[in-house]
């Protein structure tokens, strides 16, 4: 083995152990195929180490699916299936029974009822792009398989999708800047990326430096480009959605909230603080709304 180890984000390696499917690429003494497991919880947090006060990396939502390695000490060291993330979760919260789901929620969040009736004292609080199981429909209401209720209107079937990103971030405004944030309780810059993406049925990875490499296709902004709704604009370690020409949404550590502003004030900013210019665009393939 030789060369540079890959990415540990989304690579199960750590000290004294790594994924079976990583045998050959790094150098383990033990190598573990892991167990799925479920999250059952409304989110779940993922951490750098297994400790709540460690970095919050990512968040995982209800119903996700997982792959856990190892577990010790009510954490559990384990590999996201949605976009590959690795980290640590609280065990508590996962499940070893897998549901598979029919729906999505569409909303940016939601309440879970006991019954099929708004007055009731929810159940939870679940979250744009959660992922549930419906057994039927009561009125209103769509019944969930395991239990609870939820508004039909704020659930999609999996195959259906929000038409526009920019329309899904522009939603976000006002919610707090979270780092490492996946919900509109909290979010970062690239979490608002990814969950607008995914809501719009778009596949996205979850930082800004994966998302400035990966996304769509690159474009000459510095060549006189012009940039349109729905590109995405990178600074080292920072991304926004233009949502026309002119202007872009973000999770902003400035602001401490999800806003939009003309993309001129928010480079001017940016290079003044000593975090540097804007260093790319791209446009996201198959993006309803680009162009308008």
């Amino acid at each position: 083995m030789s060369g540079a180890l890959p990415d540990p984000r989304r690579h199960a390696y750590r000290v004294g152990l790594a994924a079976e499917s990583l045998r050959g690429h790094v150098e383990a003494p033990r190598y573990v195929a892991g167990v799925p497991r479920q999250i059952e919880a409304p989110t779940l947090p993922l951490r750098r180490e297994p400790r709540f006060d460690a970095t919050l990396d990512t968040e995982g939502l209800f119903g996700e699916t997982l792959n856990l390695f190892d577990e010790s000490e009510g954490w559990a060291w384990v590999q996201l299936t949605r976009d590959g993330y690795v980290g640590y979760m609280p065990s508590e919260g996962l499940s070893a029974t897998h549901t598979v789901p029919t729906h999505k929620i569409a909303a940016l969040r939601t309440y879970v009822y006991p019954r099929p009736d708004f007055k009731t004292p929810p159940l939870a609080l679940v979250s744009l792009n959660a992922l549930v199981a419906v057994s039927g429909e009561e009125g209103r209401f769509l019944a969930l398989r395991g239990g609870g209720f939820l508004i039909a209107e704020h659930v999609r079937k999996l195959d259906e999708h929000a038409r526009d990103v920019v329309d899904v971030a522009l939603a976000f405004r006002g919610t707090p800047y979270l780092w490492g944030g996946r919900t509109s309780l909290g979010v970062d810059c690239s979490g608002l990326v990814q969950l607008a993406s995914e809501a719009a049925g778009l596949a996205c990875p979850r930082d800004a430096d994966m998302q400035a490499k990966e996304v769509g296709s690159p474009l000459d902004w510095q060549g006189g480009a012009p940039l349109a709704r729905g590109d995405l604009v990178f600074w080292d370690g920072h991304v926004g959605i233009m949502t026309n020409a002119r202007d872009l949404v973000h999770a902003s550590a400035y602001h401490m909230v999800v806003v939009e502003e003309p993309l001129a004030e928010a480079k001017a900013r940016i290079a003044a603080s000593n975090d540097g210019d804007m260093i790319g665009a791209r446009r996201p393939a198959g993006l309803a709304g680009a162009g308008r």
